[in-house]
């Protein structure tokens, strides 16, 4: 197995603090969440039980971020989540999440794809293909990070369409600073 496709193993000591053992250093939660964003399975256990500690620990990045603002989850989905826990529909929530947010992935990597193609009937438009880079290397920024996603090696173009893309706003918006004088 790879080192990136193993879990990225960090040991909790007794004092609670986090412990990289790939990288022999001490981690934090934020840590933890970026290497999960990057795409890195990971695994959190107990380093004298060997319990396995990873859902609470997700659980618990999962309730900073809500807690700070950054609300993915909406109230009624919470609501629901906890509801869950009560009734004959618990069996099925854990299928039902991890069917959903595979779907999720397959239709924005379809979309990614769709976007991509010269089949798309709007091909014949003028300024098509600008705008279709344009949304590609959007498309790209936005969903960095999305296991299971194609991303391409050439990230260097992908810097020079974001640049392009930075010079054409800063282009536009002199032009609008022009008109409204």
């Amino acid at each position: 197995m790879t080192d990136d496709a193993r879990p990225l193993l960090i040991k909790r000591y007794a004092s609670r603090r986090l412990y990289n053992t790939e990288t022999s250093d001490y981690v934090t939660l934020e840590d933890i969440a970026r290497f999960i964003r990057a795409g890195r399975e990971v695994q959190i256990v107990d380093l004298k039980s060997g319990d396995d500690l990873t859902r609470q620990y997700l659980l618990q990045i999962i309730a900073e971020h809500e807690s700070r603002g950054e609300n993915v989850l909406p109230l009624d989905v919470l609501t629901d989540l906890v509801r869950s826990y009560t009734t004959q529909a618990q069996s099925v929530v854990p299928q039902f999440l991890a069917m959903s947010f595979e779907m999720l992935r397959e239709g924005q990597s379809k979309m990614m794809e769709n976007m991509m193609t010269r089949a798309n009937p709007m091909a014949a438009m003028p300024g098509f293909e600008e705008m279709q880079r344009q949304q590609q290397a959007f498309m790209k920024t936005m969903m960095a990070g999305w296991p299971g996603l194609r991303q391409d090696s050439d990230s260097k173009g992908e810097e020079d369409d974001l640049d392009q893309i930075k010079q054409q706003l800063a282009d536009l918006q002199e032009k609008l600073s022009k008109l409204n004088k």
